[in-house]
């Protein structure tokens, strides 16, 4: 029997999740929820689903075992435990959170309904990647000891005016850590493992007409000992690349360059360059690169590369809620993430490193030192 598929919130990343959904058997789209009951009903219409101005109703009345929340990331804590607590599984756009407090209120609500929660990193599902995380974890670069991310890309005026929410703290959260980094960040602290300190500054270079930040950069210190820098920006037009290296304790290297060219925007663009490993010095496989890089292309080009790779990860949550096992990106992992940025955030503020791990701080209500 199919399992039954809602989408919470009509952002322009849910046209994905539906098409995405539509091309796997077992998952059956049945229904969407929106705040604004005119989006919602749009959405239905185009994809032959119904629209619901509840949560539980439509959890209840089309019996929805999963539901995937696509709407902005202040909201995401109360939509997903309505969610859970109606009986759905949900699958959370990242990042899992715009705060910790929020982070925690999910995975608790996860822990006492017994449903499961994971987050969107579709990213681990590129080859490039998969073939990191499969060197790291055989040794092949001994302990990774310098980890390193670089997005450099770009977000206009235009792209901040065409929803309302973009660009302001209490609408998005915040601006490149919160809404186009945490993909980099999600995959700099799975290769490298726990963070133990943070250290960081963040700054708006060139949009003024924008609360939030467009540039930030951080030290970071690993539980192993090994150390990270972060670099991540909107401010570099049209759009440079992305970037994530690991470095190892035998002096090996691996990395990739997941993002190359403009930067990839929901509902608007494509994704521009193939995901391609650009660096790999692993000893005996030096010359493989080349080949390598010939497969996933050819691969890239071969599927539909805006559905492919969240497809792959709808088809990881699917199999954990049918195995009942965990998903690959659970919310634990999801809040690793907004550790991390929030650690940013508050080192700023507070002007010193920032020791792991981190607690809200329901009290200051600066939202970790983003706001005065």
């Amino acid at each position: 029997m199919p399992i039954n598929v809602a989408i919470i919130g009509c952002a322009r990343i849910a046209q994905i999740h539906a098409k995405a959904i539509l091309q796997i058997p077992e998952l059956s789209f049945k229904a969407v929820w929106s705040r604004t009951s005119e989006s919602a009903r749009k959405f239905a219409e185009e994809f032959g689903v119904k629209a619901y101005s509840s949560i539980p109703e439509m959890i209840q009345a089309e019996n929805i075992r999963m539901a995937i929340v696509c709407n902005a990331h202040p909201y995401h804590a109360d939509v997903s435990i309505q969610a859970m607590e109606a009986g759905a599984h949900v699958l959370i756009e990242k990042p899992l959170a715009s705060t910790l407090q929020d982070c925690d209120l999910i995975i608790e609500a996860a822990r006492k309904t017994g449903r499961k929660a994971g987050v969107i990193s579709q990213r681990r599902w590129y080859q490039p990647i998969v073939r990191m995380k499969k060197a790291i974890d055989e040794g092949k670069i001994g302990i990774p000891m310098l980890g390193t991310i670089q997005m450099l890309g770009w977000r206009d005026q235009a792209y901040y005016e065409s929803d309302a929410w973009r660009g302001s703290w209490k609408m998005e959260g915040g601006g490149v850590l919160v809404n186009q980094s945490p993909h980099q960040l999600d995959l700099l602290q799975w290769l490298m493992g726990d963070i133990d300190e943070v250290f960081g500054y963040w700054s708006n270079i060139n949009h003024p007409y924008i609360e939030v930040e467009d540039t930030a950069i951080a030290i970071v210190r690993f539980k192993n000992g090994g150390l990270g820098n972060i670099l991540v920006s909107n401010s570099q037009k049209p759009g440079i690349y992305g970037k994530v290296h690991i470095h190892g304790s035998n002096g090996a290297t691996v990395g990739a360059q997941p993002e190359g060219g403009a930067m990839f925007i929901a509902g608007k663009t494509t994704i521009a360059e193939p995901p391609r490993l650009d660096l790999w010095t692993v000893p005996g496989e030096e010359h493989l690169i080349d080949e390598w890089n010939k497969t996933d292309s050819d691969e890239f080009y071969s599927v539909d590369s805006m559905t492919w790779y969240f497809k792959q990860q709808l088809e990881d949550f699917k199999n954990a809620i049918l195995n009942n096992c965990q998903p690959l990106v659970t919310a634990e992992e999801g809040r690793k993430t907004v550790e991390l940025f929030t650690a940013i955030y508050r080192s700023q503020r507070d002007g010193k490193p920032v020791k792991f791990p981190l607690k809200p701080e329901i009290e200051r209500g600066d939202m970790d030192g983003r706001i005065n």
